[in-house]
């Protein structure tokens, strides 16, 4: 039976100072580099046959030391931006505590828990991918590309990781456990424990757990 395992990325510099990351490519803190080793030794016992990640520098790094500590550093890998985390728009880079200070809490939890309502964009020509995105939004550039090069995949008995971030991984769970828009609210995808699904020949899902 083939396996999915989906690692959101170890703790980012940006993570440890409480900033809006989205596209911006931070690297990952120290603590986060070690979370990545612990991932890697808990996915010792699991054989990989492709890995799939987000194009930003904390996911690919994550992914890199997983395969390092796990000796699977030969098998194909595919980078693509429908991966990446959701774009936060103009919030990126500015402190969350600071944004709720300045808006209030209520907006600032409207732009980091709503499902569909959008952090302001900020799109300008050197940052043409600026504009904010919701989770809807997310889910909508993140589901088709797991349906089509991910799903196949798995359908063809191959084990697969994939390391992105909380939020387009939470687009995926979202669609795998079957959660409803205001369940998806409530999830949270910690930093660097890896999440397993164990499907059948038929390729429905028999198991997921926390490693």
């Amino acid at each position: 039976m083939p396996n999915l395992i989906l690692l959101r990325h170890g703790e980012s510099q940006w993570n440890l100072e409480n900033r809006f990351t989205g596209w911006v490519d931070v690297p990952l803190s120290p603590k986060g580099e070690q979370e990545a080793r612990e991932a890697g030794e808990k996915l010792k016992p699991y054989k990989f046959d492709k890995a799939y990640t987000s194009v930003l520098k904390r996911a690919i790094d994550t992914l890199n030391i997983v395969l390092k500590v796990t000796h699977q550093m030969d098998i194909p890998i595919e980078y693509d931006k429908a991966l990446n985390e959701r774009h936060y728009g103009a919030l990126q880079g500015k402190n969350k505590a600071e944004i709720g200070r300045q808006y209030g809490e209520d907006q600032l939890k409207i732009w980091r828990r709503s499902y569909d309502v959008p952090p302001p964009n900020d799109v300008t020509e050197l940052n043409p991918d600026g504009v904010g995105e919701s989770l809807k939004d997310t889910a909508a550039r993140t589901l088709p590309y797991f349906e089509g090069k991910i799903v196949p995949d798995l359908r063809a008995g191959k084990n697969i990781i994939v390391a992105a971030h909380g939020n387009s991984l939470r687009s995926i769970v979202m669609s795998l456990d079957g959660l409803s828009e205001a369940e998806v609210l409530e999830l949270n995808i910690p930093t660097g424990i890896p999440l397993l699904y164990v499907y059948d020949d038929k390729g429905t899902i028999q198991e997921h757990r926390y490693l």
